[in-house]
């Protein structure tokens, strides 16, 4: 509830989430990359141990943004340089630091297909991006995401 109010603060549209659990396998698909570094089974593990939220997030520079809300990934630095970040606020250790963020647009791009699959992140940034940032935009409890107030939603305000 932290990180998605600090989401939230920080002004951040949340353009889908949900809640969910990876296995093992699935976890060792993510982190591949990691594969053969002395903290990959740390990560794979952490990772498969419980339920976690997956988000996509939009904002103008998103990538560098939610990397600084984040904060070191190293807890101990964390702590003592961005004690306000999330990790150093609610970090365990450097492999159990709450957080995970796309390096990248391109590394963002593989892992909302990695956990949305359903996602067709073209025609969002052709038919639902615009709308964002033109529309009147709420944010739904229920939904737990930013949607654009529809034309007959707006008479009701």
């Amino acid at each position: 509830q932290a990180v998605h109010a600090a989401i939230l603060r920080h002004r951040f549209l949340i353009v889908r989430a949900k809640e969910l659990r990876c296995g093992p396998e699935q976890s060792r698909r993510f982190y591949r990359e990691h594969a053969g570094r002395f903290f990959y089974q740390r990560l794979v593990e952490f990772m498969a141990s419980g339920p976690m939220w997956a988000y996509i997030l939009a904002h103008e520079n998103a990538v560098p943004l939610w990397r600084s809300l984040m904060g070191p990934t190293k807890v101990f630095r964390a702590r003592y340089s961005d004690p306000d970040s999330i990790r150093g606020a609610y970090g365990l250790t450097d492999t159990r630091n709450t957080t995970h963020g796309s390096d990248s647009r391109a590394s963002a791009s593989r892992e909302i297909a990695f956990f949305f699959p359903e996602f067709d992140e073209q025609r969002w940034y052709e038919e639902e991006e615009p709308q964002l940032r033109c529309g009147q935009v709420f944010y739904s409890p229920e939904e737990r995401v930013h949607r654009v107030l529809r034309a007959d939603e707006a008479e009701l305000t």
